[in-house]
């Protein structure tokens, strides 16, 4: 069992495993081993037989492959919001193995990138575009003479780099733009 001071039990004997293995055992003589003088005992230095579970305060998120949530877990990003609903979704859906699962945490990511986006306009401070995605820096620090004609790698995708970054923010200031003028006109 995880997270127990004991060493597993072996499932199969190692005759049986050299049998069904090809190759299986062929470090088991220390005159085969270069790290046998090294080698120290088996001891995990473990002072407990099993570790005292944290409380879980919030329900957290867990795998369906496992039948429990680890001892110690973190506790720093609650799930919320959309974002939030999309990772339980995926976690109680879909098995790591899948593809969808893995796409759906990083849409979760999206959602909550652009949810945090939206809740900082309600703050005092919302984000600024020009200042938080490095764009003053390129004007100030010799930005574009450290791109061109040095070989750098990301050269090919240069081009598409501010659609990327400001394309959402001109996205947005367009459909506000657009929501003020419709109201207007009415």
């Amino acid at each position: 069992m995880p997270y127990t001071a004991e060493k597993p039990t072996r499932a199969s004997d190692s005759a049986e495993l050299r049998a069904s293995i090809p190759g299986w055992g062929a470090d088991l003589d220390p005159a085969d081993r270069p790290s046998v003088p090294r080698e120290r005992p088996y001891d995990t230095g473990a002072h407990w037989d099993f570790p005292e579970a944290q409380a879980e305060v919030v329900p957290r998120e867990r795998s369906i492959e496992h039948a429990m949530l680890t001892p110690v877990f973190g506790t720093v990003a609650p799930l919320k919001g959309l974002s939030g609903v999309i990772r339980r979704y995926s976690y109680a859906n879909l098995s790591e193995g899948r593809a969808a699962h893995w796409l759906l945490l990083i849409a979760a990511d999206r959602v909550d990138a652009a949810e945090s986006h939206l809740r900082s306009f309600a703050s005092r401070r919302p984000d600024n575009p020009f200042t938080e995605t490095g764009l003053r820096g390129e004007f100030s620090g010799h930005g574009l003479r450290s791109r061109v004609g040095r070989g750098r790698v990301d050269g090919k995708h240069m081009w598409m780099d501010p659609i990327i970054v400001a394309g959402p923010w001109v996205i947005a200031a367009a459909g506000i733009a657009l929501l003020v003028r419709r109201a207007v006109r009415r």
